[in-house]
């Protein structure tokens, strides 16, 4: 039997999360609920179920919707209700966040240091000429942690002085809550202090660890990730438009480690030249 469209199953939100095509995402759990829980689903922001009219706004015509609470009840089924009713394509996240969990999605940590993380768009800000690390670490942040984040490149001596002046969150610079750690580089701790439990971002970071700081032996696609990643900067001398054609890349990276790593390529066909 088919769902109904009012719903989306776990398994189908699961196999968008992460990807260019992942719905926008929205937590409507009670307040005290939300504040509670100790992991959210990758990408989602929480929103007052009473209060739609108040963040209506943030979600462009014509965007997939899908919002989630605790067991996929009362709060999620009450708010899609509305956004469909002002003409929003909304679904609810059947069986909720537990459901959701329990199928094996990624979650991420309510990270403390960042207090507001859930209320509004987050700024992030590092060195400019990004090429591995720094185009690595934005990919995450827009598709696990808050895709509406902005992203600024700035002089390496600027990036701590703009973070307060821009109320932004510095990464791949020393002393900083976001940089390299010892054979970690700052991609590693991104999904470490998010506590990202995924062994296709693991096997993904693994390769940007190997290209970012010098070891491509760590992973066979390491050295391939350095040549695109070096050749995507030569080609752009504009950050945005460097870090625009990186989540190309790392879209495709991602969904190899978790969909293609056993396939091989076949052509030409066993005999073909003989």
């Amino acid at each position: 039997m088919s769902m109904s469209p009012f719903f989306i199953s776990a398994s189908d939100l699961i196999a968008l999360i992460g990807t260019a095509q992942s719905p926008m995402l929205f937590d409507t759990c009670r307040a005290k609920a939300f504040a509670d829980a100790n992991r959210v689903v990758a990408g989602a922001k929480w929103r007052d179920h009473s209060a739609i009219d108040d963040w209506i706004t943030e979600i462009p015509e014509g965007a997939d919707v899908v919002v989630n609470c605790v067991h996929g009840h009362q709060m999620s089924q009450s708010t899609v209700a509305r956004l469909r009713q002002l003409g929003v394509n909304a679904r609810v996240l059947a069986g909720g966040i537990d459901g959701y969990i329990e199928a094996g999605g990624i979650t991420i940590e309510k990270f403390d240091a960042l207090p507001k993380f859930h209320e509004r768009a987050t700024r992030w800000v590092t060195r400019e000429r990004p090429k591995v690390d720094r185009v690595a670490c934005p990919w995450f942040i827009r598709r696990f942690v808050d895709p509406a984040a902005e992203i600024l490149f700035v002089e390496a001596d600027w990036v701590k002085g703009v973070a307060v002046a821009m109320d932004a969150i510095p990464f791949d610079v020393p002393e900083t809550e976001f940089s390299h750690e010892g054979e970690k580089c700052s991609f590693d701790i991104f999904l470490d202090r998010f506590g990202v439990e995924d062994e296709a971002l693991r096997h993904l970071a693994r390769i940007v660890r190997g290209a970012d700081t010098g070891r491509p032996g760590l992973e066979p696609e390491a050295a391939g990730l350095l040549a695109m990643s070096l050749g995507v900067s030569a080609a752009n001398q504009d950050d945005h438009a460097a870090l625009a054609h990186g989540m190309v890349i790392y879209d495709a990276l991602y969904s190899w480690c978790r969909n293609a790593v056993a396939e091989t390529h076949n052509w030409p066909a066993q005999g073909a030249g003989q």
